[in-house]
C-alpha cells in the first residue's frame, strides 16, 4: 500500500488546493470529487489487468500491453521531474536563496541522489527511503487538516466563510480538470510490483491507497474551498505556504517539510515503478538500475527546459494515454456492460490526452 499511496499523495495537497480554489471557487470540492471518481474508475481498469496477468495473452492483448508499458515509461520520466521540481521550489521557499536557479539546482541534486540510490541499492534501498518520508508526510498532513478544521470552525462562528464563484467557464474547467489528472495519479505503481507481491495483494493495496488518498483530498479541499478568496497569487508552486500563514504560524514550516517528504516519496515510488516496468518490458533481461539512471537524466533535461505547470499538464496527458490503453485492455478481459464501460473509459482517457490544459492556461 505504501508505494501507490506515496505516489498518489505526492503533491496533490500542495498544488491542487490553490489551483482548485482559484479556478473553481465554491465548486472546488465537486471538482475534487470528480477527479477522485475518475481516478477510481481508471484504477478499476488496472485492477482488471492485474487479475488477468495469469491468463494466456492473445497477440492483440500482448501488443496493447507493450504499448501501455512504453507510454507509462514516458509518463514516469515526466512525473519524476514534476515531483522533484516541486521539491526544489519548496526547499528554497523560506530561505534567502528563493530563486528559480536555486530551485533547479536543488531538483538536479535530488534527481542525482535518487539515481545513485536506485543504482546501488535497487528497489529495497528506494523503498526504505520511501517508508520514512511517507510517515513524516502523513503526520504533517494530519496536522494540516486539524489546523484547517480549527480555523474553519472559527470562521463558521464568525459567519465569515467565503463562497466564491468559479472564475472559468464550463469548457475551460473541464479541460483544466483533464490537465490535473496527474495530481491523483500513482495507483498504477502497484501493477509493477509483481516480483514482490502477488496479484490479490496488489489489488487490495491499490484500493486502500485510493480510498485513503481520496478521503484526505476531500477533507482538505472541503475545508480550503470556503476559507480563502481566489487570487492570481494562488497559481504559483508554493502558494499554499502563504495561504496557511493565516491558519497557523507554524504551518508554513510544516508544509515545507511535508513538501520535501511528499515529493521525495512520490519520486521514489515512480522511480521504483519505472524500474519494475523496465524489467517487465525486457522480460527480466534488463535490471531496473539502468532505468533509474536514464530516468534521472531525462528529468534533469526537463527541469532546465520547461516550467512546472507545463510539466503537470504533460504528465497528466501521458498518464491519461496510459490509462486509455489499460481501459481498453480491461474491456478485452471483460464482457457485457463492463466491457462497454471500460471502452467508454478508454475514450475518456483519449479525450484527456488530447484536451488537457495547464492551470495557467485554464
Amino acid at each position: 500500500m505504501i508505494t501507490p499511496l506515496a505516489s498518489i499523495i505526492g503533491s496533490g495537497f500542495l498544488v491542487l488546493g490553490p489551483i482548485l480554489q482559484s479556478r473553481f471557487g465554491v465548486l472546488a470540492p465537486l471538482a475534487m470529487a470528480v477527479l477522485c471518481l475518475v481516478a477510481w474508475a481508471f484504477g478499476a481498469a488496472i485492477r482488471v489487468t492485474i487479475a488477468a496477468e495469469s491468463e494466456q495473452a492473445t497477440t492483440t492483448v500482448a501488443r496493447f500491453q507493450s504499448l501501455s508499458q512504453a507510454i507509462l515509461a514516458f509518463a514516469y520520466v515526466i512525473s519524476v521531474a514534476y515531483y522533484l521540481n516541486l521539491f526544489g521550489a519548496f526547499a528554497v521557499a523560506l530561505t534567502p536563496w528563493n530563486s528559480e536557479l536555486a530551485a533547479n539546482l536543488t531538483t538536479t541534486a535530488m534527481l542525482a541522489l535518487i539515481g545513485v540510490a536506485g543504482f546501488r541499492g535497487g528497489f529495497r534501498a528506494l523503498e526504505r527511503m520511501e517508508y520514512g518520508s511517507v510517515s513524516l508526510k502523513l503526520a504533517i498532513i494530519g496536522g494540516l487538516l486539524v489546523g484547517l478544521a480549527g480555523y474553519f470552525v472559527t470562521r463558521v462562528h464568525a459567519g465569515a466563510l467565503i463562497f466564491s464563484p468559479p472564475t472559468i467557464g464550463a469548457w475551460d474547467a473541464l479541460r483544466l480538470g483533464f490537465g490535473l489528472i496527474v495530481t491523483v495519479q500513482g495507483f498504477e505503481t502497484a501493477r509493477y510490483l509483481g516480483k514482490s507481491y502477488d496479484a490479490p495483494t496488489r489489488i487490495a493495496a491499490m484500493k486502500w491507497a485510493q480510498m485513503l488518498s481520496s478521503a484526505i483530498y476531500m477533507a482538505y479541499i472541503g475545508l480550503l474551498a470556503f476559507l480563502f478568496a481566489p487570487t492570481s497569487e494562488m497559481l504559483s508552486e508554493t502558494a499554499i505556504i502563504d495561504m496557511m500563514r493565516v491558519v497557523s504560524p507554524i504551518l508554513p514550516a510544516m508544509l515545507v517539510a511535508a513538501a520535501l517528504a511528499a515529493q521525495l516519496s512520490a519520486a521514489v515510488a515512480d522511480t521504483s515503478g519505472a524500474g519494475g516496468l523496465t524489467a517487465e518490458l525486457s522480460r527480466g533481461k534488463l535490471p531496473p538500475q539502468p532505468a533509474y539512471l536514464a530516468l534521472v537524466a531525462a528529468g534533469i533535461v526537463l527541469t532546465w527546459s520547461t516550467d512546472l505547470f507545463a510539466i503537470i499538464s504533460y504528465a497528466s496527458r501521458a498518464f491519461a494515454a496510459y490509462y486509455a490503453v489499460q481501459s481498453l485492455l480491461a474491456a478485452l478481459h471483460s464482457h457485457g456492460p463492463r466491457r462497454m464501460g471500460f471502452a467508454a473509459l478508454a475514450l475518456l482517457g483519449v479525450a484527456i490526452t488530447v484536451l488537457g490544459t495547464p492551470a495557467e492556461g485554464g
